[in-house]
Formats: C-alpha cells, structure tokens, sequence
C-alpha cells in the first residue's frame, strides 16, 4: 500500500528501512515490519490521522526504539566482511594488473583491508544518521562524503608511511598475477550472480575501459584524463538510471 501513502509517510518508509539495514538487521524483518508499519500508516491516514499521531514527534526516537526491539544479525553480516574486502580490493588489483605483475608492500596490504573496513563501517553510519533525521539534499551529501573524504587520507597516510618506512613487499611475479587476477574475476562473476546485481563489472569497466582504451592513442595525458573521467561517471550514471527506470517501472 506504499503508493497509496502521503509523500511524508513514504519518505519516513524509505528511510527507516535504510536505517534499519544499516544497523545490521534481517532484510526479512525488515521488509515485514515495513510492510505492517505502511497498512498501518495507510489505515491512520484515511481516517485524517497524520504521521506524527503514530510514530510520534521524532522519527529518529521511533526508529531507535524500532531497532532497539529487534536482533542485530551479526552472523549474516560477518558474510559481508570477507566480501567487502575482496570487493573492494578488485578495484586495486585491475588496476596494477593493466601495468604488469603485482606487488605490494605488506603494510599497504594491510592498511589497504583496514581502510576498506573503515570505509564500509563509515558509510553505515552515515546512511543511519542521515535517515534519522530530516536533512536537505546538500546535507546529506555532505555527512555521505564525510566516509569518503576521510577513507582517502587514511588510505593516502598509510602510502605515504609505506613510502618514507617502506615495509617488506610481495612479488606475485606474471603467474601469480594473473592467478590472483582470476581469483578477483571469479569473485566478481559470483558476488554478481549472488547479489543479482551488475554494479561492481560496470563500475570496474567504467573505471578503467575508458583509460586502457585512452592509452593506445595520441591523446595527450590532459585530454586523457577529462575524457576517462567524464566516460566513467557517464557509464555509472545511464546504469544507475537504468536501475531506477527499471525499479519505477
């Protein structure tokens, strides 16, 4: 009954179910107490009753007691540690892997899994914050950039350490490259299939189709970069909006 609901009512919907992932909930309890709360809302609202007359003045107190109410799933979520990682290494190692052998230092190793970590937990509690509370678009985008902006210098810290205090590095040689390369590849094709989502191929084509393609030309570096870059956020962007048509319709 979602879109038979106020604007108000369907926006409070959407962000407590945001709210409620980010906290490590069950996507099925999730979604039935979504589902009760829009009956419910939808049956208060056709008899005059606004949303404030039940789930009260503050939305973020009715969404902590909410979730206070209900179990963390943390079994679940440890799946999602091993998947973060690796997913998010995938965008490291293609990288390298277009300039030939890998090798890293260990502490870039380390700090690279630690930063992705960091990362995935910043970005959860940006998104619990921002759906607790009634923020304008700019808003938003700032407390969601906040995770990423802090998550580069973290990131650039440790290889600027790694730099100055160099660590002992791996040499996985062509073999071991290309053995790790398909690892990646694999992971990919089964996170993919798993989360029955393309967004991981796109974004690691749109990151670096573009620039492989660019170097085999006389481009010069500038002219490069500005057109790898507005290729990439193009590609990301007509696939999101391919989603959100897809979804809508």
């Amino acid at each position: 009954m979602e879109e038979k609901l106020s604007m108000k009512s369907t926006k409070f919907l959407e962000d407590l179910k945001i709210y409620l992932f980010s906290s490590g909930k069950k996507n099925e309890e999730i979604d039935d107490i979504i589902r009760d709360l829009a009956d419910h809302l939808y049956e208060a609202e056709s008899n005059g009753k606004s949303i404030e007359q039940i789930i009260g003045s503050s939305p973020k107190e009715y969404m902590q007691s909410l979730s206070a109410e209900m179990k963390t799933d943390y079994k679940d979520w440890m799946k999602f540690i091993p998947l973060v990682i690796i997913g998010g290494m995938s965008y490291l190692v293609f990288k390298d892997l277009i300039n030939g052998p890998l090798s890293y230092g260990l502490l870039t190793i380390i700090g690279t899994m630690i930063c992705i970590l960091l990362f995935f937990a910043g970005v959860m509690a940006a998104f619990r914050y921002t759906a607790s509370r009634q923020l304008s678009k700019w808003k938003e985008f700032l407390v969601i950039l906040l995770p990423c902006t802090l998550n580069f210098l973290f990131i650039g810290g440790v290889l600027l350490i790694d730099l100055l205090y160099p660590s002992p590095v791996i040499h996985f040689g062509t073999i071991g490259s290309i053995l790790i390369g398909l690892l990646f590849l694999g992971f990919i094709i089964f996170f993919s299939v798993w989360a029955k989502t393309l967004i991981l191929p796109v974004t690691l084509l749109a990151l670096y189709l573009p620039e492989l393609a660019l170097s085999q030309t006389s481009l010069d570096e500038i002219t490069q970069i500005v057109i790898s870059m507005t290729a990439t956020y193009g590609i990301i962007g007509v696939y999101l909006l391919i989603i959100l048509k897809r979804e809508k319709g």
